[in-house]
């Protein structure tokens, strides 16, 4: 009895692991599915502009502050600027790559060195 109370114990990493596997599956599907909606899209726009390493992305990434939807707001203009400067296209490009992580980490049982890229790629 006391063997399969403590094998039992033991046996519980396994089961956090599938967890939290399971944990960011569900975080990076829900994130990146929100990536192809405008809304969310207008709202990474300071942090892709600002970036030195991103901001070459966006076509005018200076010009954001002058076409920033407040929240819940809606300006025609201001959405067109976004069309123009590749904010949806890139919005929904990182929105494609999460996904794709998501069912990297996913795939673990069927594909488990795919599955440790994705991973690590979730940790960057």
């Amino acid at each position: 009895m006391k063997n399969t109370i403590l094998n039992t114990i033991a046996n519980l990493d396994s089961v956090g692991k599938k967890v939290i596997r399971a944990g960011i599956v569900i975080v990076f599907l829900w994130i990146g599915g929100l990536k192809f909606f405008p809304y969310e899209a207008d709202g990474i726009v300071p942090f892709v502009a600002n970036s030195p390493f991103m901001s070459a992305l966006y076509n005018n990434p200076e010009q954001y502050k002058d076409h920033v939807n407040k929240e819940g707001e809606l300006i025609a203009e201001n959405r067109q600027w976004n069309i123009e400067n590749n904010t949806y296209g890139f919005s929904n490009g990182l929105g494609i790559l999460l996904i794709g992580l998501a069912i990297l980490v996913g795939i673990h049982r069927w594909a488990p060195l795919e599955s440790m890229f994705g991973s690590i790629l979730c940790s960057c």
